[in-house]
């Protein structure tokens, strides 16, 4: 069976009439279909980390966030990887290969999470083996755009990366609905400690019983407890005692933070510790799932897409080496389109990872704290479609204006994170509006995703092997935003209980990026208009 077609022609009109419009779009259901499988499998660790501590999962805050953080670390490498390997390889290996290589990490994570046993450092591996998933879209947005006409390629590409965009949200919103089904294996106990019943138990307990309970827990998860407070509050608990000792901070903490802390600490320690103070209490809850069955549930799709695109994908007939490649590093706008691009989708990324995780540890302490996978898929959902009707748009009217509104639309979202508190907030009446401003920035991501990946084909019309070469290497830099927001939002939070400081920095960069895309091609008289 062929691999290489014999030519391709798309911008002949002849030819694409005739058979270039069938394999065309033909290859884009087929990628598009397992770019869904690829997105999906990606994010699968930022939707697990939430439900970690309640299995028993000892982890530290910052451990759960470097889980979510890893796998965009590993797509960025990989995408550069991509970004050279498909005129070597072509369409057809490349996208069999990348589909089959994502069982690797979908199997592992199902067998790892069914045991709290599972070390840090082998869930870091397999955190890292999701990356797979998000390594492969440098080869397959670079393959879309050889395979369509000039005036079509906003078109699919808009088609392409943003149904493919929705398997971020197809993680997220599967995940809660799949973990009641027994796919294999038994089920595991989930604990949730209502915050508001922890609190009625210290107040009817005496201070006493707590300091024995407490001083009879391992030092090693007494520290544990106690990271979870936040640095002003424990400083001034430790000057008003006058001691460092664990106990006695612990016993000297205001009830609500008592109450919060050890359930972010260890849900199932906090059990225990609890049913002590008070046996037969309503504070916690165990519910039975199957935790194993959001990742087993990809593996038959998986496997059917691997077969269809080995039998149905062919590639085009454009070979360079890697240094034939290297050419697009000499040329100022790859840089610049890069910087672009991070804003756009390396914000939808990075907020897509850390989002479930925000919601979990900004607003999670509150009493009727919401559960993070009940909203966390929203925002990828809404960057997606946001993508898909944009690249339509964006053949009429041009990439360049949207990726410079776009840059006004996060600018305006961060600005009002911060200046408002919401993301080192003081109480749930800002929950409402910390989700609607989240929202409303994913769906500016996705109309910037739209328009840069319009422009990037008119920047280097010149020559179209470097334009794919540029989209592969534009969206390798920027699928290092999961890694960037989720380990930054995390070091924040646990450092300050907050996450100003990262939007402040997020405020100064997307003024950069949009002024770059402004000057160079958006305003009149620029040099690349697009």
């Amino acid at each position: 069976m062929k691999t290489w077609l014999d030519k391709w022609e798309p911008e002949n009109e002849k030819f694409w009439n005739e058979a270039g419009s069938k394999i065309a779009w033909k290859t884009l259901t087929i990628t598009t279909l397992t770019l869904i499988l690829s997105f999906a499998s990606w994010f699968i660790m930022s939707v697990i980390v939430v439900k970690l501590p309640g299995l028993g999962f000892s982890y530290t805050k910052n451990q759960l966030f470097w889980l979510a953080a890893v796998p965009g670390l590993a797509a960025g490498i990989l995408r550069i990887i991509h970004t050279f390997i498909l005129p070597i390889f072509g369409t057809r290996h490349v996208v069999t290969f990348a589909t089959l290589i994502k069982l690797i990490p979908v199997i592992g994570i199902g067998f790892a999470v069914m045991n709290p046993a599972t070390p840090f450092w082998l869930f870091m591996i397999l955190a890292f083996a999701t990356g797979f998933g998000g390594g492969d879209f440098s080869s397959y947005m670079p393959s879309t755009s050889l395979f369509f006409p000039k005036r079509l390629k906003g078109t699919a590409l808009g088609i392409q990366a943003g149904i493919g965009n929705f398997g971020v949200s197809l993680a997220q919103f599967v995940t809660p609905v799949v973990l009641s089904v027994a796919l294999y294996g038994a089920p595991s106990t989930f604990t949730k400690i209502e915050v508001k019943e922890a609190k009625q138990i210290f107040a009817t307990t005496s201070l006493e019983k707590q300091a024995e309970l407490f001083s009879a827990i391992e030092t090693k998860k007494q520290k544990a407890i106690l990271s979870n407070v936040d640095a002003k509050v424990m400083d001034s608990i430790c000057k008003v005692i006058n001691s460092k000792d664990n106990t006695q901070v612990f016993v000297s903490l205001p009830l609500n933070v008592k109450a919060k802390i050890i359930d972010n600490a260890n849900p199932k320690l906090a059990q225990i510790f609890l049913n002590k103070l008070h046996p037969g209490n309503n504070a916690v809850i165990n519910k039975d799932i199957y935790i194993q069955s959001a990742t087993f549930w990809y593996v038959p799709f998986l496997i059917i897409m691997t077969i269809l695109s080995w039998f149905y994908l062919r590639s085009i007939p454009m070979k360079a080496s890697i240094k034939e490649q290297m050419d697009i590093f000499s040329n100022k706008h790859t840089w610049y389109c890069t910087i672009t691009y991070v804003m756009t989708f390396g914000t939808f990324a990075g907020l897509s990872a850390a989002f479930p995780l925000m919601i979990k540890f900004l607003y999670g302490e509150f009493p009727d704290a919401p559960d993070p996978l009940a909203y966390a898929f929203y925002g990828p959902l809404i960057g997606s479609a946001s993508r898909i009707l944009f690249g339509f748009i964006a053949d009429k009217v041009g990439g360049a204006i949207l990726t410079t509104i776009t840059g006004i639309g996060i600018l305006g979202g961060a600005i009002i994170l911060v200046t408002q508190g919401l993301v080192a907030p003081t109480s749930m009446e800002q929950f409402p509006m910390f989700v609607g401003v989240i929202l409303v920035m994913f769906f500016f991501t996705g109309i910037g995703n739209a328009g840069t990946f319009r422009q990037y084909p008119i920047i280097f019309s010149e020559n179209q092997r470097q334009a794919a070469g540029v989209i592969g290497w534009t969206a390798a830099i920027a699928a290092f935003g999961p890694f960037i927001f989720a380990s930054l939002i995390g070091k924040n939070i646990t450092a300050n209980g907050g996450a100003n400081q990262f939007f402040i920095g997020l405020i100064l960069f997307t003024i950069l990026a949009t002024t770059i895309n402004w000057w160079f091609y958006n305003r009149k008289g620029c040099e690349k208009p697009s």
